[in-house]
């Protein structure tokens, strides 16, 4: 169905598993110290949490051309509060979490097979990544045309704010899945649902706008025993969806990784945002898998910051913030990370498997800038007198970007 199978995420977490297992262990032994080299920093006598600063030794060591007080620019998905239900689990990302992300906040969610995402809308617009296994979206358009569709490994969903949709999974595991908020602020507690409405609406104002007696109301179930909640799994999506149902012209699912990449030696890049997927209009987005060794390219976004999930694999990104300020960190999956606007940037495997991660963004449109390809299109001349290097380095130069290099 998709190259990100079942078996690719079990893999991965097998091997996720021994890397912190391994990690643990080497800590154990010789916990890691803030000392870079003879004469730099120094042992810690009282070592703290030990495998946490195993996993990020470019925070604990930062290379020495790191320099200056940028924010914290990573947050893990592991150190997010869990809510639990009958139909499955959730935890976000947002401005709390990561205080330097406003623009964008992030849900990981799973439902069990059946489990429900209530019906719901929210202010903001959703876009998703799905991760794992399959599920049922719903959704509705202001002129009341229906859409319905099932989304597998690699699928996107976008519903616009305001759009009233639902996430069901299906058989035979549920879903796992990743959600994009175009507010750095959104809240899972802020949606309004379906349930909660109806508890605060008096019986006989349902009944009037129903058409039907009001004692059929007042039996609603509590919100909190909802949200996402257990079912039965649905049965297969008939080709009529629904009948009687004019269905919305524009549908709110992508097929990513039916697109094809961009393609180099080290890697590949599938970019979608709204002129390939038209109902997108306000979430950008690139799927980047890069292979042991290589590196996602020194460069920069001139439209708006950038939000990161990453999926699967081992990196470290390095950020360059001008005014003599660059910091550098490390990622694992499950983390998230983010470049604020216009800031020069790098992300490079530094794992034995392939780095897969996604880069969103705020906007109807992807755009980058090469740092490679600048130079290249920059006169000889004028290059040689800022950077002093020879003519090795400026034939080097690529005019075309090459969005993964080799290692």
């Amino acid at each position: 169905m998709s190259e990100f199978s079942r078996r690719d995420i079990l893999s991965t977490a097998v091997a996720a598993g021994a890397v912190i297992t391994a990690t643990a262990a080497q800590s154990a032994e010789s916990p890691p110290e803030p000392s870079r080299a003879p004469g730099v920093g120094g042992a810690d006598p009282v070592p703290g949490d030990v495998v946490r600063e195993a996993q990020n030794p470019d925070l604990l060591n930062p290379p020495a051309t790191d320099s200056g007080t940028l924010p914290n620019l990573r947050f893990s998905f592991a150190d997010a509060h869990v809510r639990q239900s009958s139909g499955g689990w959730t935890r976000q990302v947002t401005a709390r979490e990561l205080g330097v992300s406003k623009s964008i906040a992030g849900v990981n969610m799973r439902l069990n097979a059946g489990g429900i995402r209530e019906l719901h809308w929210h202010k903001q617009a959703e876009w998703s990544y799905m991760l794992y296994g399959t599920a049922r979206i719903t959704a509705i358009d202001p002129e009341g045309r229906n859409f319905v569709d099932d989304v597998g490994v690699g699928d996107l969903w976008y519903f616009p704010g305001g759009v009233p949709h639902s996430i069901q999974g299906l058989g035979p595991d549920g879903c796992e899945f990743l959600l994009v908020f175009d507010d750095g602020d959104f809240d899972e507690d802020s949606t309004f649902l379906l349930s909660d409405w109806f508890k605060h609406v008096p019986s006989e104002v349902l009944g009037k706008n129903f058409g039907v007696p009001a004692t059929l109301f007042g039996h609603t179930p509590d919100p909190r025993e909802l949200y996402i909640f257990k079912a039965p799994i649905p049965g297969p999506l008939g080709p009529d969806k629904l009948m009687g149902a004019e269905p919305a012209p524009q549908s709110f699912s992508h097929h990513m990784l039916a697109q094809e990449p961009i393609r180099t030696k080290s890697g590949t890049v599938r970019i979608t945002d709204s002129s390939i997927f038209p109902a997108s209009k306000n979430i950008a987005a690139a799927l980047v898998e890069v292979e042991p060794g290589g590196m996602r390219e020194l460069h920069w976004h001139p439209n708006t910051d950038e939000w990161q999930y990453y999926i699967s694999g081992q990196a470290r990104m390095g950020v360059f913030a001008a005014n003599g300020q660059a910091r550098t960190f490390d990622f694992l999956g499950g983390d998230v990370g983010y470049v604020p606007f216009a800031m020069g940037h790098y992300i490079e495997n530094t794992g034995s498997t392939a780095l897969r991660f996604l880069e969103v963004f705020k906007s109807s449109y992807y755009a980058d800038l090469s740092l490679n390809q600048w130079l290249a299109l920059t006169p000889r001349d004028l290059l040689k007198v800022h950077l002093n290097l020879d003519q090795q380095f400026a034939d080097a130069l690529r005019k075309t970007k090459a969005p993964i290099v080799p290692a």
